[in-house]
């Protein structure tokens, strides 16, 4: 189990991270590289989401289960849109058919449609882990 500083630090380099991921994609499409530009969609909503789960102290130890713990915990409970969770495991399966599947190509249409669904993910999750963290700012004694 993570101290309250270690989950702090985790939320914020993620949430970065998450930011610095999307500000990658738009050079991989306009390059053509648009397996790379999926993958680094996905990667970034996964970190931004990740980070919240952090902050509320969910566990998970796979991809799959951030996908599920998203669903169960912020989707399903109306924190964030059944929209935006159909786009994190939309953007899970093109993902993984793009890095794995021999065959398959994502293409500049499917980026086109993803990126601004991706940035938005980001954003909703962004905005509430930065609220997580301003409240952890604000009230040390509920770390």
């Amino acid at each position: 189990m993570l101290d309250a500083q270690d989950r702090i630090q985790i939320v914020r380099y993620r949430i970065e991270n998450a930011h610095r991921t999307m500000d990658e994609v738009r050079s991989h499409i306009e390059n053509g590289f648009y397996n790379t530009a999926v993958n680094r969609m996905y990667y970034a909503c996964y970190y931004a989401v990740s980070a919240i789960l952090v902050a509320q102290q969910i566990a998970t130890k796979s991809h799959d289960g951030v996908k599920q713990m998203f669903s169960q915990h912020l989707v399903k409970t109306g924190k964030v849109s059944a929209e935006l969770g159909k786009t994190y495991s939309h953007l899970f399966d093109k993902r993984t058919k793009g890095d794995y599947n021999d065959l398959f190509d994502n293409d500049e249409n499917t980026c086109n449609e993803l990126y601004p669904k991706a940035k938005e993910i980001v954003d909703v999750v962004s905005k509430m882990a930065e609220l997580w963290l301003d409240e952890q700012d604000s009230n040390p004694n509920k770390q």
